[in-house]
């Protein structure tokens, strides 16, 4: 068993897993640590010194979308990738596909990375810092898969000529105005800097998110499925969600009120001056007279 790291780096992977290939490794004599985690099955036996003879076609379409999967974390992260590889470079090219038992674990990862991509253009709140020499604009963020670097580009575009930064527990982004810059490892002040900040207009935004929640379409499931709970915690108006919940389903779905509101009594509205003189107000579906007696 070959035992092997790429240090989470899909560049660092390629070479690793050319090399294997060049000389026909089989991927159940490959395992790759991950996360910091070595296998406890795998040797110490190192990469051939030089490069084999077989020569792999690898079509152009299948690196891509080997680089859009290697950014899911989770269990045979890496192994999972060398196994289509290995399987297209020998002519089956259905591991690259949905209806094969790998390549659907495959389109599935994919598919979760470009969730998590949406997820932090939905859910990342940059926060204004006040006659601040570095960035104008701070967000802290906690993506389940390493898509910070792909999926900030999209603030590039929204933020215009403005600096601002985005921090997550691993890594962290930096665009000055005119360059993103990229970290792998996020710098500590960049962490509680992103943490720490106060929003003086979040008094303002919680009290516009609460008038304008809809208690009668509340479909708590539905919901979590677009906000899944784990942002709650970094949302501002996060904190407000499980109330509004509970108000929704001891009183505003059913009346279509807050509690607070439908116990009030009602008021009663006067009579108008013109339906005082008349006395009793006239029914539209009545006959009108005219002055000398005939119906109309």
């Amino acid at each position: 068993m070959i035992n092997l790291d790429c240090d989470d780096l899909f560049e660092t992977w390629r070479l690793q897993a050319r090399w294997l290939l060049s000389h026909e490794v089989d991927p159940s004599l490959v395992a790759w640590a991950s996360e910091g985690v070595q296998d406890l099955f795998a040797s110490d036996h190192a990469l051939p010194e030089s490069q084999g003879p077989f020569l792999a076609r690898i079509p152009r379409t299948l690196l891509d979308t080997l680089e859009q999967a290697a950014r899911y974390r989770g269990d045979q992260r890496w192994s999972l990738l060398y196994e289509v590889l290995w399987r297209v470079s020998h002519g089956d090219r259905t591991a690259m596909m949905s209806g094969d038992k790998l390549g659907s674990e495959l389109q599935r990862r994919i598919k979760q990375v470009q969730r998590e991509s949406h997820h932090l253009h939905a859910f990342v709140r940059f926060v204004e810092l006040p006659d601040c020499v570095g960035p104008q604009y701070v967000a802290w963020h906690e993506p389940a898969h390493d898509i910070l670097h792909s999926a900030s580009e999209h603030f590039i575009g929204r933020m215009g000529r403005h600096r601002w930064m985005i921090a997550t527990p691993r890594d962290g982004v930096y665009y000055d105005g005119e360059q993103l810059n990229y970290l792998r490892q996020c710098p500590v002040q960049w962490q509680q800097m992103a943490q720490n900040v106060d929003d003086p207009h979040g008094d303002m935004w919680l009290t516009y998110y609460s008038h304008i929640f809809n208690p009668a379409r509340l479909n708590p499931k539905v919901m979590e499925g677009h906000l899944p709970a784990r942002f709650w915690k970094n949302l501002p108006e996060g904190a407000l969600i499980p109330g509004l919940i509970t108000q929704a389903r001891t009183g505003k779905q059913q009346d279509g009120q807050a509690s607070g509101i439908k116990g009030r009594q009602g008021k009663r509205i006067g009579q108008t001056k013109m339906e005082s003189s008349r006395g009793t107000p006239m029914n539209p579906y009545e006959p009108r007279m005219s002055p000398v007696g005939a119906a109309e």
